[in-house]
This record gives structure tokens, C-alpha cells and sequence, in this order.
């Protein structure tokens, strides 16, 4: 991993006429700005689609990109929509059965080709989720646990031209993101900027994954859940989070020569140049809370085969010539040595986040002088408060001792922790970019353990101020990360 610097911005937090942000002008005027400001790299959040609560940690599919992402100014400009798709609504019941027709009127030869070749290349995945989608809008967007038996079972197969029309619709969908993906990867890549993904290590109970591969989580006859993942109460929360996704069931997925994790990490990193793995602790035992409880409390630790299954993934390191995966491991919440053992043994880099620097002593492995090379610093995370609104929640006596460790007198305290995050030892630094903006709380993209007001960031170029890519580059370069 080359020393640099880059900025943690998800898709949706582009400005833009859209409902949300999406790989149009700002997304290459914000490659533009990482490139002038001297970073190497454009952290960014799942890009898989959402359900209603916006969290891109909750999605109907593990493989599947998110529809909103689609800049319709693009496919306009390729004569690939007309105007009235592109003011439509997102949730417009219309939009995409439009699209999808215009797209078969409209695409020329050459498109048709790479439409066919995608729907072959992504079929392992790519069939079940349009048929997901096909029955999730039959039943009225239901959980599938609440459809008939033969499609709870998956025992229907499509059999109208109405039914073929509607898959096809979604796969035409899936295709056009991809694309415009593609071409927004290329363009940083070929500017020098790599971008980093995000992968949740569970699924959603509600989704195309769980559906079709049921054999591959915990789960009763009837489809409900046996288990559900979380974690115990932690900096986060008193109460612990019960996330509610299904648990693996581990042996079921080793019986298959975790087959089903190769072609979700071949998919991955196929996307992105890193990917962070969020709960990485989760590979070493995970918290396995029975599906009756309500919280978290009353959960248990339970071995997985993380050794196992990362000896089985470097394949896919070894088919790409390179010796280890590009992987990012989130270390953060109840880490034990058998944790960190697991990560060293696969030279993974870990996590090291500046505000959880300071609440205990000087062995507080956060702290930059108990950094080390092979890790990822950042000032915060998306779950994280601002540094700014972090600020505010200090007591003074710690206000003061953060300072003092600095020797920073009158300097803005989320100027001291971006300097500090630069200046570190560790390969890879990324802020935030409501950090960058110095932003406070009300800007935060999430709070742990809560439904309401998340993820819904979004800034505004004219909050960004015409001398900070200049301050920025001065930066990267005086501590060696440009």
C-alpha cells in the first residue's frame, strides 16, 4: 500500500439536482479536487442499493449497485434517456420499465453486445436478484418470509413475457450502473486516484442473498431467522446494537469450499483498487444473539473460521499476481489478540481513529506514537461524530490534555487532528470529508444505534473555499503523502 492520503465521501453526499448524489459532474469534479488537494485515494461507503432506511450497511443484495447512483444528464447525453426520465422522481413506479424500454430501442450494436456479455459474466448473481425484484414487486415490496411457500422457496420459476420484461428491466438497470461506474473508476484511476470500497460482513435477512442461498445461514424452515448478528455494548452503545442480520451458518459455507465468498470478494475487488471489511472481528467469533431477544445484552461469542476462509480468498490475490488481498480490516470495538492475530497472519492493515485516542493512557493504541506503518489512521469514521461536534462533547480537563499533547495552543482542534492524521506513521491517512469542511455535528452521516436522520449528508461546493486544495496539497507533500 503506497503512503498517501484520501477523503472518506460516499456517493450519496455529492452535491447535485438529483435526490441524491450520483456519478455525474460532481463525482469527476470531486476526482478533481482530490487531485489538486493532493490525495491518492476516495474512500467511499457500500455502493449496493438501499431499503428504506437509507443505510448502505442494509441492502437487498450483496452484488447488486445502487439504481439511484445512475446519473440520467449521462444517459441522456448518449441518447440512452429523453428528458422526461431524467426529471422523473427516484421512486417514480415508472422510471426504470422506461428506462429499460428506451435503453432496447435506442442502445446501438456494440451496447447490445456488452449488455449480453454482462448479463452472462454476472449470472451467478445477477438472475437471482431480478427475480428477487420481480417477486418483491409482485408482493408489494413484502419481506420474502411473508410470500407464498413456492416463491418463499423459490419453487416459481418466470414463465410470462410480463415476467421476462420486468427481470430484464433490472438487469438492464444493473448494467447501466455498472457502466457509469466503470467509466468514474477509470477516470480516477487514470489520474492517480484509487478508490477504496466497503464491504459489511453480513447480509440483510430481507435480501436477493438470503433468499436464494438459505442454506448458507441460520435460519428456520420457514425462512425466520434462528440468530441474529450484533455486537455487545461498546463506545457506541450501552445496550450493545442487535443489527438483526441472519448468522452464517459457518459449516454449511465450509462444506462448499466457501464458494459463495469467493464470488463475493471476486466481485469486490473487481470494483474497487481497496476494500475495507467492516466488522473484521467478526471472521475471528461474532456475537450471536437468538432472534427472540430485543437487544443485544444476551448474546455470545461464537468461533468462525476466518483462518479458513482467508486461506481459501488469497486465490483470488494469486490469480491477480499479487501476494496479499487488498483488504482494509475495521479492528474497531471488543478486539482480542486472536483477532489481531488473524489480521497479522494476512498482513492485513487495521484501523486507528484519532478520537479514540484519548480516553485512557498513554498505551491507548490509537495514539499517533502507537501507530504503525501498516495501518489505515483516520480522524473519524461515518460513525463517528465530526471532529468538530466531538470537540464540543469534551470536558475541558480533556480539551486541555489533547493540547497539551499536541503542544497545540490556539490552533482549531479539528486542524490539530487533520495535521495529525497526515503526519502519522501509517501508510494510508483519510478524513473525513465534513472534516475537511470543518463541519459540525449537525453534518454527521451517522449515529450507532439509532433509525432516524441518518445518512443523509450531502455538502455543497460552495462550502468548499477556493485557497483549501492549495492548503491541503501543502500538507500531503510536507508529510510525505504526494
Amino acid at each position: 500500500m503506497q503512503r498517501g492520503a484520501g477523503i472518506l465521501l460516499h456517493i450519496s453526499s455529492l452535491p447535485g439536482a438529483s435526490q441524491t448524489g450520483d456519478f455525474g459532474d460532481s463525482a469527476y469534479r470531486f476526482v478533481d479536487f482530490l487531485i489538486e488537494g493532493g490525495f491518492r485515494y476516495w474512500q467511499i461507503l457500500p455502493i449496493t442499493p438501499t431499503q428504506s432506511n437509507g443505510s448502505p450497511y442494509d441492502s437487498i443484495s450483496t452484488f447488486a449497485g445502487n439504481p439511484a447512483f445512475i446519473c440520467f444528464k449521462q444517459l441522456a447525453a448518449e441518447n440512452l434517456a429523453d428528458n422526461t426520465l431524467c426529471e422523473m422522481p427516484l421512486n417514480h413506479p415508472q422510471r426504470w420499465s422506461t428506462l429499460a424500454d428506451y435503453f432496447t430501442s435506442n442502445a446501438n450494436t456494440e451496447l447490445q453486445n456488452q449488455y449480453q456479455n454482462f448479463i452472462q459474466e454476472q449470472s451467478y448473481w445477477l438472475n437471482d436478484y431480478a427475480h428477487f425484484q420481480l417477486l418483491k414487486q409482485r408482493f408489494e415490496q413484502q419481506a420474502w418470509t411473508c410470500w407464498p411457500e413456492k416463491y418463499r422457496d423459490k419453487r416459481y420459476i418466470p414463465e410470462t413475457p410480463e415476467d421476462e420484461s420486468t427481470m430484464d428491466t433490472y438487469r438492464i438497470q444493473q448494467f447501466l450502473f455498472f457502466r457509469q461506474w466503470r467509466k468514474l473508476k477509470n477516470h480516477a484511476n487514470k489520474h492517480g486516484i484509487q478508490l477504496i470500497g466497503d464491504l459489511p460482513i453480513f447480509v440483510a435477512h430481507d435480501s436477493a442473498d438470503c433468499w436464494a442461498h438459505r442454506p448458507l445461514f441460520q435460519l428456520h424452515a420457514d425462512g425466520q431467522t434462528k440468530t441474529v448478528s450484533g455486537v455487545p455494548p461498546d463506545y457506541f452503545s450501552a445496550q450493545g446494537q442487535r443489527w438483526g442480520n441472519p448468522c452464517f451458518d459457518w459449516p454449511q459455507h465450509q462444506k462448499e469450499n466457501f464458494n459463495w465468498w469467493l464470488q463475493r470478494m471476486t466481485h469486490q475487488l473487481g470494483l474497487f483498487d481497496l476494500l475495507r471489511i467492516d466488522h473484521f472481528r467478526g471472521f475471528e467469533a461474532y456475537w450471536e444473539i437468538d432472534s427472540k431477544e430485543n437487544t443485544a445484552l444476551n448474546g455470545q461469542w461464537v468461533k468462525a473460521p476466518g483462518e479458513k476462509l482467508f486461506q481459501h480468498l488469497m486465490k483470488i490475490g494469486k490469480n491477480k499476481n499479487a501476494s496479499a488481498l487488498p483488504i482494509i480490516a475495521e479492528d474497531l470495538g471488543v478486539i482480542t489478540p486472536e483477532v489481531e492475530a488473524l489480521r497479522d497472519q494476512f498482513g492485513f492493515p487495521g484501523m486507528k481513529i484519532l478520537q479514540f485516542a484519548f480516553d485512557s493512557d498513554s498505551q491507548n493504541p490509537y495514539l499517533p506514537h502507537n501507530h504503525c506503518i501498516n495501518s489505515v489512521v483516520y480522524t473519524g469514521t461515518h460513525d463517528n461524530n465530526t471532529t468538530r461536534g466531538w470537540e464540543s462533547e469534551l470536558s475541558p480537563e480533556l480539551h486541555a490534555h489533547i493540547r497539551n499533547y499536541f503542544g497545540a495552543d490556539d490552533e482549531a482542534m479539528v486542524d490539530i487532528l487533520l495535521r495529525a492524521t497526515l503526519a502519522s506513521v501509517a501508510d494510508l491517512a483519510i478524513v473525513p470529508f465534513q472534516d475537511i469542511l470543518r463541519l459540525g455535528a449537525d453534518r454527521r452521516m451517522n449515529t450507532p444505534g439509532t433509525s432516524l436522520g441518518n445518512w443523509n449528508f450531502r455538502f455543497d461546493w460552495s462550502e468548499v473555499n477556493n485557497g483549501l486544495c492549495k492548503k491541503l496539497h501543502q500538507l500531503n507533500r510536507l508529510y510525505g503523502r504526494c
